[in-house]
């Protein structure tokens, strides 16, 4: 399965395992890589020196690429940065901030770049910014998200038309028949990031990971777009939240409920009652906790087989 992904990523599969908070870290990263997929290790919730650690562990565990996912509203990014140069790390996906800012620097020592946007605005941007690839992500994606509400399906053609860089299509996707159907409407390849945090590799907590098994369609939804867009399992604190919207609270009275640390809280520690719990709505199709390398098996036969059920149609 060879395209403009594979060949870029130098990876078997254009599959993508998304660089999320809390869950993503060496071991889900080495254990995609090792599958034929490209993980990624996700420093957003990362000290510099465990992001180090994490790096040194990953490239113990695989001789595969990897890469590393860099929040550009990080605070100390300037030493992230410097780490993911001296270990040599081969790609770099840039979210939440102009890629002009670094993308040269990181280009001029070896490493690849993609940036993750959520408009045909934000692509144009990132592919004038010059990065060799760009990650589309719709409305259903887990996590921070953008404010338009545009959907992976909408979104995905439309970007596809009017980049010439590969784009790699995120949000909603969790199988090989959502794979074939956004590479079928022009992207090269796909992120997947809810799907991987219900698997065995995955650093979220024991409770969040069944929460997810738990959820069903419509247990999600997007909100706080006032500070940063983020889809949210619903829990007591999502009750809260809505409690204040339903008060009409201020943005800051918004900021002072949020507070810090919600997201590991929850995720990560298990807190299903005052954490911020982040998935994609495609959570509602996971019912089952998986090895990485057992998930990216199971979506390859999938799309597979769609695409053999695809070739039969004849109109």
């Amino acid at each position: 399965m060879q395209n403009r992904i594979t060949e870029l990523f130098k990876i078997k599969y254009p599959i993508v395992q998304a660089g999320m908070i809390w869950c993503s870290g060496w071991e889900l990263a080495s254990a995609v890589s090792n599958a034929g997929g490209l993980g990624i290790i996700g420093s957003g919730s990362m000290y510099p020196q465990v992001l180090d650690e994490h790096l040194r562990k990953c490239k113990e565990a695989t001789d595969k690429p990897f890469a590393v996912n860099l929040p550009m509203l990080y605070p100390d990014i300037d030493k992230h940065v410097e780490t993911i140069i001296r270990h040599q790390v081969p790609i770099v996906f840039t979210s939440a901030g102009n890629p002009k800012t670094w993308t040269k620097k990181l280009q001029e020592n070896g490493i690849t770049v993609v940036h993750v946007v959520s408009s045909v605005k934000f692509a144009l941007k990132a592919q004038e910014a010059g990065v060799d690839a760009v990650v589309a992500e719709g409305f259903e994606a887990g996590g921070h998200n953008g404010r338009d509400e545009t959907t992976t399906f909408c979104l995905i053609p439309m970007v596809a038309r009017e980049i010439k860089i590969p784009l790699i299509a995120a949000g909603g996707i969790g199988t090989g028949r959502g794979m074939l159907a956004a590479m079928n409407l022009g992207a090269d390849g796909v992120q997947i990031g809810s799907r991987f945090v219900a698997s065995h590799e995955s650093s979220a907590h024991d409770k969040f990971k069944q929460m997810v098994l738990d959820s069903g369609e419509g247990d999600t939804l997007l909100t706080l777009k006032e500070l940063t867009p983020v889809r949210l399992l619903k829990n007591p604190f999502f009750d809260q939240v809505m409690a204040a919207y339903g008060r009409d609270a201020s943005t800051e009275e918004l900021h002072e409920l949020l507070g810090r640390g919600r997201a590991k809280r929850g995720m990560f520690e298990g807190d299903l009652e005052e954490g911020e719990l982040e998935i994609g709505q495609v959570s509602g199709m996971i019912d089952e906790i998986k090895p990485a390398a057992a998930i990216i098996g199971e979506i390859i036969n999938e799309f597979h087989t769609a695409r053999n059920e695809q070739d039969k149609f004849q109109f």
